[in-house]
């Protein structure tokens, strides 16, 4: 009982099937309540397989009256049929498991770098996906397979439909026979099944032929295409033809052009007969010529559509590769550039500096242009007077405009980004009257004071 109770609890392969799907579908999307992978279409392919799992033959022994038309007479005929016909037959839609077998055993399927692969471009690993990757890798193989076995299964249902009825359609070779001439579209007519149930297998031996033999022709349309290889070489060859054939196209152009010029202009007695001759075979030779070149272009479109593939990812690639070597270059430039800009920026921010200093220079050189020019309107010097003190006191003062003027320059050199310098007292060329002349050639470091007298009481004279 113990065992009893524990098949009773085994859940079917078939449920555990759908329920390690629906464990999937729950992880790849985060879900967390099963009810959310239960969609329409899911509910439905779970009933149809509890349904086509469920049917199987009655125990027991069960008959129904078979009533059916002769097919050539019309002629009705009664037989006692057996209930597990109609049983028996349903369960061949069972082999949809030999997909899911293939499926699960297949080493796509069982491979994690490949299911990572798939997952990664979107790519569902179902039986569709594995079909379409064994029709790749071996095609006549899954043809011959596929063929045989639907003929197998289409004559054994055609054996069991007409074998109550027709006692030659009731052999499995006859049936086979029927079968044959169906699924390759013949139809001789000398058997034809006289049941409705045979009817119907042979409409879809012919539908399943029709499938099979477009098939079988793509198949062999993907055999006898050339590679890439020998599409290089054939197209190789094509051109050499062509050009030996455009070559000597031209030529005999050329060659009849000079004999008719030959025999209309050079010779004295031209025949009318030779010259329409060399006329139709100038003719001739232009079509050809023209033909040639058209063939060349033709060839030149297949290859550019088939074989230039390669070289124009190649192209692609320089071409890209060049944009980012551009790119790196340009980016460098604005780099620079803003460098630049940015020196730019803090010479412009020390600017005001430079030009509170360049007028504080300036007022201490109109400050010393006073005091040179006031000096023209003094009387002319005594010997007896005290001139050496009053020359010294001129001097001390111009000498303390030159240490302001080079404190000033200091400043403004010392200042941010300062690309301006002052030049001291002692450097700048001064303007004297004519009639005195300065000590040094081009600057003054101390002036020469004219000599001033001085009364006692302090007075200038003149």
């Amino acid at each position: 009982m113990a065992n009893t109770g524990g098949r009773e609890n085994e859940e079917s392969p078939e449920m555990e099937h759908w329920q390690y799907r629906v464990t999937l579908f729950l992880v790849d999307n985060c879900a967390d309540e099963w009810r959310i992978a239960m969609t329409w279409s899911r509910c439905a392919l779970i009933t149809a397989e509890l349904v086509i799992c469920a049917v199987h033959p009655i125990p027991g022994h069960y008959t129904f009256r078979w009533v059916t038309q002769w097919a050539f007479t019309h002629e009705e005929r009664e037989a006692e049929a057996d209930v597990d016909i109609f049983l028996s037959i349903p369960m061949f839609l069972r082999l949809y498991l030999i997909c899911r077998v293939m499926l699960l055993h297949s080493k796509l399927f069982t491979d994690a770098s490949s299911r990572s692969i798939g997952a990664l471009n979107r790519i569902n690993f179902n039986t569709r996906f594995v079909m379409k990757t064994l029709m790749t890798i071996c095609p006549g193989t899954v043809l011959l397979v596929v063929t045989i076995t639907l003929w197998i299964l289409a004559s054994w249902i055609m054996h069991v439909c007409e074998r109550y009825h027709d006692k030659d359609n009731s052999e499995i070779l006859n049936a086979m026979w029927i079968v044959s001439i169906t699924f390759l579209s013949i139809g001789y007519g000398d058997m034809v099944p006289n049941t409705y149930c045979g009817r119907g297998v042979a409409v879809i031996t012919g539908i399943m032929g029709a499938g099979c033999t477009a098939l079988v022709v793509a198949v062999l349309a993907t055999k006898l295409e050339l590679s890439r290889a020998e599409k290089h070489v054939h197209n190789f060859m094509m051109d050499n033809q062509l050009t030996k054939r455009l070559k000597n196209a031209a030529a005999n152009v050329l060659r009849e052009t000079w004999l008719i010029y030959k025999y209309t202009k050079l010779v004295k007695h031209s025949s009318t007969r030779r010259i329409r001759k060399h006329q139709r075979k100038f003719l001739n030779a232009i079509h050809k010529l023209r033909k040639t070149k058209m063939d060349q272009r033709k060839l030149a479109d297949e290859a550019s559509t088939v074989v230039d593939m390669a070289k124009t990812q190649n192209v692609m690639f320089e071409m890209i590769s060049d944009m980012h070597t551009g790119k790196a270059e340009l980016e460098d430039r604005v780099s620079r550039l803003e460098g630049r800009l940015d020196q730019l920026q803090t010479s412009l921010d020390g600017l005001p500096q430079v030009m509170s200093a360049l007028m504080q220079n300036a007022q201490l050189l109109q400050q010393q242009t006073q005091l040179l020019s006031s000096q023209q309107y003094l009387a002319p010097p005594s010997p007896n007077l005290i001139q050496p003190t009053m020359q010294d006191n001129r001097f001390n003062q111009l000498h303390c405009l030159d240490n302001d003027l080079t404190t000033n320059n200091h400043a403004a050199m010392n200042s941010r980004g300062a690309g301006l310098r002052l030049r001291p007292l002692h450097s700048l060329p001064m303007q004297f009257p004519s009639n005195e002349e300065p000590r040094r050639d081009d600057t003054v470091r101390a002036f020469s004071i004219p000599d001033v007298s001085i009364s006692k009481e302090g007075n200038r004279g003149p």
